[in-house]
């Protein structure tokens, strides 16, 4: 049973990070269609799952690389933005957090010092907050 589903996929392209996003909003659409029930969304969970299918089993490998790079631009800038406003939430007892005026950086401060000259690191502006 392996060696034929090893011999099938000898050759094709497999799983990448797409595939994973494509197949992961298919079945959460699934979800949300069970309760909602319109049938543009089964057509959308539909393409979804047909189009991870296409790129899995797909022999041209650098088309889809390509695809999957392109994505990656994409998905990668908006990740990291989540994941910066995750951790500033989970820190919010703790720190508190500035943005430079000059560079846009985020700067973390702890909470509870009164008054204090914060100075950014990346672009040297100086502004006085309370913590």
């Amino acid at each position: 049973m392996f060696d034929f589903l090893r011999r099938f996929m000898y050759g094709r392209y497999g799983n990448d990070t797409l595939n994973q996003f494509l197949l992961l909003t298919g079945l959460f659409l699934a979800a949300v269609w069970s309760f909602v029930r319109l049938d543009i969304l089964a057509v959308l969970i539909l393409v979804l799952l047909f189009l991870c299918y296409f790129r899995m089993f797909s022999r041209n490998h650098a088309r889809r690389q390509a695809e999957n790079q392109k994505f990656l631009g994409l998905w990668l800038p908006l990740k990291s933005k989540v994941h910066g406003v995750w951790l500033r939430f989970s820190d919010r007892k703790t720190h508190r957090y500035f943005k430079c005026k000059c560079c846009k950086t985020y700067l973390r401060v702890p909470r509870g010092k009164g008054k204090i000259n914060i100075k950014c690191p990346k672009c040297g502006n100086e502004f006085v907050k309370k913590t």
